[in-house]
């Protein structure tokens, strides 16, 4: 609801105007139409919506291989079923847990499930990222792991977990006050200070740099025409002067826009629930009412320099890392308050991202703005109950949830993204950003990466300055580029090879080559893909899985993709469960 306010105050710049077009709309605009416009089957072919059921029933039907029948088919790696016994050969070759050369993976899930569908993002995005991909996973990490900087060499090349110094996962517990949920300084120093593998490193390191680079860009590349737009805002001229496609002149003259004060009163009010929320039962959250503003601030100001990237490009680089930064300095120790702030300001933000969406999409359905305000609102109190109560559901009854070690083969409650955020948590939170990015931890340099961001954009700028008749130039995106990497983890390197490789076909190849089949089936075609997937994967669970019934047991219902060695340290003498010890 936080979200909400923060979209309404910036709807002028991200919806209005012609240039920020939002991409993933374009599959909901292809697939409304599919479902609602009649239309007349051509000869020899499909109506899209004949089109839609089609590839939704393929999709449907198809899910049961990859989530029951044969879940290692999301992930295969070619290297590791030669080599079985070479951990640097499944270092290299694992496609979940290395840097996956040769790995691919028959699962529209995935493809999609940590990126978002390939069809859907622009050409120019997907070359953008994948060139950060390359750099990051095959330049980078490589000579950071086999020079050993940081240690690397006692922990995994490819983690999201934290360790101790012997190379052993870092044991919380003996850290914590069990009463007051905070670091006990004297048993933290006692017992051995926060390490994490040089890929996650690197990781923090990278979104450091994607932040600074996200100000940089946006200033240099849009600043111009945010400033005219915000002058004629305060003249109130914007409805005469500023540039305007068919979309906003036909929803201006036939409907009556929203009104900026119930945006101000959603704000207002869930900004007040936000502060009893934080200061009452007990000060569990541990976040004080200043740390709550101050989270709301940093949302306001990213807003719209990020809401810029992702309604050009698809792609949306994260605040998460600024958010865990801050507040991990200013009230280190307590992890609580720290995944709270890392909500009420990087989540709130991302949420008024989503509605200025859909807030677009329903300008390019032409529905009434007033019913799309009540309809959202409406919506997200109904959603969020509903989200809540299914977690709280979800805790009690399924047993060693997101406890990998625990769970049974097959089972789908393996929880990457949780995985994350506890990692985070332990990080920023509980031991801080002092006591890891200072020189009183072990990773310093990752400071760097905050002045590289930020002069990264510069060179582009000049040179489209230079050439402007260039217009590949302008294409290049210095915030895509370093934030490629941004979702790893949970994401892996099979994701994003998957991925470029259906963007690429898609985007480049079926456009140049059949463009009016790509422009009258390409978003249909994602549509119907993420349909049958989330069908199938909901109808699986309750039927099936819910019961505690997986797929017949056999070497490809693990979901994994048979590279064991990979997750191994390669220094002399660390010793982890399931690895030979190096002499």
């Amino acid at each position: 609801m936080l979200g909400y306010g923060w979209a309404g105050l910036f709807r002028t710049y991200l919806v209005d105007s012609p240039y920020m077009w939002w991409p993933q709309n374009l599959v909901q605009v292809s697939l409304f139409r599919a479902l609602h416009e009649r239309e007349k089957r051509p000869k020899g072919g499909h109506t899209r919506l004949q089109f839609f059921l089609l590839v939704f029933i393929s999709s449907f039907a198809y899910y049961t291989i990859p989530a029951y029948l044969f879940p290692s088919i999301t992930a295969i790696s070619v290297v590791c079923l030669i080599w079985k016994k070479s951990i640097t050969a499944q270092q290299i070759g694992s496609g979940l847990k290395g840097l996956g050369v040769g790995s691919f993976g028959f699962d529209w899930s995935t493809v999609a499930g940590f990126l978002g569908s390939p069809l859907a993002t622009p050409g120019f995005a997907i070359i953008n990222i994948l060139v950060g991909f390359f750099i990051f996973v095959y330049i980078i990490n490589p000579v950071a792991y086999w020079s050993n900087w940081y240690d690397a060499k006692k922990f995994p090349i490819f983690s999201s977990h934290t360790f101790d110094k012997t190379g052993q996962p870092y044991n919380i517990s003996r850290i914590l006050n069990e009463k007051t949920f905070d670091l006990d300084q004297e048993a933290y120093d006692s017992y051995s200070k926060l390490y994490v593998s040089v890929f996650f490193a690197f990781c923090y390191g990278v979104s450091f740099a994607t932040l600074t680079a996200t100000i940089s860009h946006v200033a240099l590349f849009h600043g111009k025409s945010i400033l005219e737009l915000w002058k004629r805002t305060v003249s109130s001229q914007v409805g005469d002067n500023k540039p305007q496609d068919v979309h906003t002149r036909l929803m201006k003259k036939n409907y009556a826009e929203v009104p900026q004060w119930w945006f101000h009163i959603t704000l207002v009010l869930t900004f007040a629930l936000s502060v009893f929320a934080c200061e009452g039962f007990g000060k569990q959250l541990q976040l004080p009412w200043w740390g709550l503003l101050l989270a709301c601030g940093i949302a306001f100001f990213f807003t719209l320099p990020i809401g810029i990237i992702q309604a050009t490009t698809n792609m949306q680089p994260g605040l998460n890392v600024i958010t865990e930064l801050v507040i991990g300095y200013i009230y280190p120790g307590r992890p609580l308050a720290n995944v709270s702030f890392k909500t009420y300001g990087y989540i709130s933000m991302t949420q008024a991202l989503m509605f200025l969406g859909d807030f677009k999409l329903g300008h390019y359905m032409k529905i009434p703005p007033k019913s799309m305000f009540l309809v959202q609102l409406v919506g997200t109190i109904i959603g969020s109950s509903v989200y809540f109560g299914t977690a709280w559901w979800l805790l009690s009854t399924v047993d060693h949830i997101c406890d990998t070690s625990m769970l049974a083969d097959g089972s789908p409650w393996t929880c990457p993204g949780d995985d994350v955020f506890y990692s985070a948590s332990i990080i920023w939170g509980v031991v801080g950003p002092l006591r890891m990015f200072t020189k009183q931890g072990n990773y310093p340099e990752m400071n760097w990466f905050f002045l590289i961001g930020f002069l990264a954009p510069v060179p582009v700028w000049l040179l489209s300055r230079q050439f402007p008749n260039q217009k590949w130039i302008k294409l290049i995106n210095m915030p895509i580029i370093i934030g490629a990497t941004g979702n790893m983890p949970p994401a892996r390197s099979v994701n994003f090879i998957t991925w470029g490789a259906v963007g690429i076909f898609f985007n480049f190849y079926v456009y140049r080559r059949y463009k009016g089949w790509w422009a009258r089936h390409n978003y249909i075609l994602s549509a119907a893909l993420d349909a049958g997937v989330a069908f199938m994967a909901v109808l699986l669970y309750f039927t099936l899985q819910s019961k505690d019934i997986f797929g017949p047991t056999w070497w490809g219902l693990d979901s994994d993709d048979h590279c064991p060695l990979a997750k191994c340290p390669t220094a002399p003498g660390i010793q982890v469960k399931g690895c030979p010890v190096i002499s």
